[in-house]
């Protein structure tokens, strides 16, 4: 079974971390994979690779293509995956480095359990420090499995779309990704583009994502993810973003799951521990109960912008 790794790359600030990811994808214990790199609309950074690292990628058969135009991240995906040759399409971000046995994880669900597609488990790459206030059980806000997750092969709604792949031809007769669901427009934060793309599959085959937790990939936390302002608009938009997949698919029951998993367990396991003199549990609960009330805020905002806006 051949797979195709789509990564996709815009800014020449994250070049190093680029280089980093298709080195980390290079290898990959599985050998049967290709490895295909959109370079998103920006031309002279598409020169600067082909003028320092042209020779590596040629050396080690990568494919890298342009976007005339800069589409996005859920176009540019799109674009990959009709590029490329493999039965299943991997995605992973540029600044992510995937463990040696991802694809090898990855391609055991295909095998195994007849997957139709499968995904593996994020985990945080620190590279500012971690904030000590900063919930495990909304590791999802900076793009990293969280608290709550389940850790043994299972099938799930979607996994991250840093540590996602399908089987291709599922993948194409479903469209693709959503470009509605994904992207930063002037001070918008859509976020959900795998999310809304795993429930048309949901509905359409009666089947999720295979979930395997050593299917490994590593994402980094750069400092700017780190800020309580950068957080709190994530979370407020990620509210915003569930109201959009609401209107386009009609459902968020998983949402409604984690919400009472919050409320029935890890919110009062927080605030034992707070009364317990924990200075660490009171810090994360006082975040925990800030987030949820900006994510509901923009679910709510979403809603009456979306019927306003009808």
């Amino acid at each position: 079974m051949k797979v195709s790794v789509v990564v996709c790359t815009y800014s020449p600030a994250m070049l190093n971390h680029f280089i980093e990811c298709v080195e980390s994808l290079i290898n990959q214990s599985y050998e049967n994979t290709e490895i295909i790199c959109i370079v998103d609309g920006n031309k002279d950074y598409y020169e600067r690779i082909r003028s320092e690292y042209g020779e590596f990628f040629w050396e080690n058969n990568i494919k890298l293509f342009l976007n005339e135009k800069n589409l996005g991240l859920l176009l540019s995906r799109n674009r990959g995956v009709e590029l490329a040759e493999g039965d299943v399409v991997a995605f992973i971000d540029d600044d992510a480095v995937a463990d040696e046995r991802w694809v090898e994880e990855l391609i055991r669900m295909y095998g195994e359990y007849d997957a139709i597609a499968a995904g593996g488990k994020l985990m945080p790459l620190w590279i500012a420090r971690k904030p000590r206030w900063f919930p495990e059980e909304f590791y999802w806000m900076i793009g990293a499995t969280h608290l709550g997750f389940p850790d043994t092969v299972t099938e799930v709604r979607n996994t991250f779309g840093s540590n996602i792949s399908f089987r291709r031809d599922v993948f194409l007769e479903l469209g693709g990704f959503n470009p509605e669901m994904g992207g930063i427009k002037g001070r918008r934060m859509l976020q959900g583009g795998e999310t809304e793309l795993c429930e048309r599959m949901r509905k359409k085959y009666g089947r999720g994502v295979m979930y395997n937790p050593n299917a490994i990939v590593y994402h980094k936390i750069f400092e700017g993810r780190t800020r309580l302002g950068f957080l709190a608009r994530r979370a407020f938009w990620q509210g915003y973003s569930k109201a959009v997949m609401e209107r386009v698919v009609g459902e968020v029951g998983e949402e409604r799951g984690f919400l009472g998993y919050l409320v029935k367990s890890r919110i009062p396991t927080r605030l034992k521990g707070m009364l317990r003199g924990s200075g660490g549990d009171a810090l994360k609960l006082f975040a925990m109960l800030l987030f949820t009330a900006l994510v509901g805020i923009g679910y709510f905002w979403g809603r009456i912008s979306l019927l306003v806006y009808k």
